[in-house]
């Protein structure tokens, strides 16, 4: 048999795509298949039963009305979703240029082979990996060494998340630059353009769909965080709508962790609905990255 032969039975063995499949791999597949329908299972079920907990909270004082533990039955979410809103906007203006222009540095114009860039290259991927707790201490650190006394607001929380996605954003723009054919490059270089000029004006244009994707992505984690929010010090509950960058704001994941903990059943219900209002958040953000992905992307 030769050499050829031998190496496509080995990955259709692999692959699971041929007839003579051996019990060890069948066994792993039955395996891979169930693990994934349970997961799924468990997580629709969580959905399902969240839901129906909070089924008798969906009506428009849930989203217009301020949290009240005087009135429990009609506590609302509307200082958390408007602060999670404000939070993603600022955080957006912080994390993305920045990523983004990490990002084509490192792919366009940095020299792979020094030993800096070596180890900024490491340190990216181990950063993507860091729990967020850290990114909340790392938050509240620089808004000491600014001057701020107290890191609990629209700035805190901000700075606080755009930290978290950062890796995420410089990693998924170095993947969508990548993606972009070498020869575009090249043409644009023989024409006499600059590399800045090569990178401005073709290759970045051509990587936008893969960069708002991951961005979106990184946006959609970012919105149900709670951990490096507590450490920056978001207040559980505030009674007013956010007026600026230094005001004090709460987020929609605050308020749920601050709910959950309550012994009354109204405000649990509440909570319960507000997580189905997060979920729909986080998943309308997913949704136009797909749609985005699918809309622009480009078959080279």
């Amino acid at each position: 048999m030769s050499i050829a032969a031998t190496t496509a039975r080995q990955v259709t063995l692999a692959t699971g795509k041929s007839k003579d499949k051996t019990p060890v791999s069948l066994a792993f597949l039955i395996a891979l298949w169930f693990s994934m329908f349970f997961g799924v299972l468990v997580l629709l079920a969580l959905i399902v039963n969240t839901a129906i907990d909070g089924s008798t909270r969906f009506d428009s004082e849930l989203l217009t009305n301020y949290a009240s533990i005087v009135r429990p039955e009609s506590s609302g979410f509307r200082a958390g979703i408007l602060g999670s809103l404000w939070l993603m906007v600022f955080t957006a203006l912080l994390a993305v240029p920045l990523g983004i222009s990490a990002a084509l540095y490192l792919e366009e114009f940095a020299d792979p082979t020094t030993r800096w860039n070596r180890f900024v290259e490491v340190n990216l991927q181990n950063l993507a990996a860091v729990p967020a707790i850290v990114y909340g201490l790392l938050a509240v650190a620089i808004m000491a060494l600014l001057g701020f006394q107290n890191a609990g607001i629209v700035l805190g929380g901000a700075l606080a998340l755009a930290l978290l996605i950062l890796p995420v954003i410089i990693i998924t723009t170095r993947e969508a630059v990548r993606a972009v054919p070498r020869e575009i490059r090249q043409g644009s270089l023989a024409l006499g353009a600059t590399v800045w000029q090569t990178t401005w004006r073709q290759t970045l244009p051509s990587a936008i769909p893969g960069i708002a994707t991951g961005t979106i992505l990184g946006l959609s984690r970012a919105i149900g965080e709670a951990a490096p929010l507590v450490v920056v010090g978001l207040a559980g509950s505030v009674l007013f709508d956010p007026e600026g960058v230094m005001s004090r704001i709460t987020a929609l994941p605050m308020q749920i962790y601050s709910l959950t903990s309550n012994s009354r059943e109204e405000l649990q219900q509440a909570a319960s609905a507000a997580i189905i209002v997060l979920l729909v958040m986080v998943l309308g953000l997913n949704a136009l990255a797909i749609f985005i992905r699918n809309k622009f992307q480009r078959s080279w």
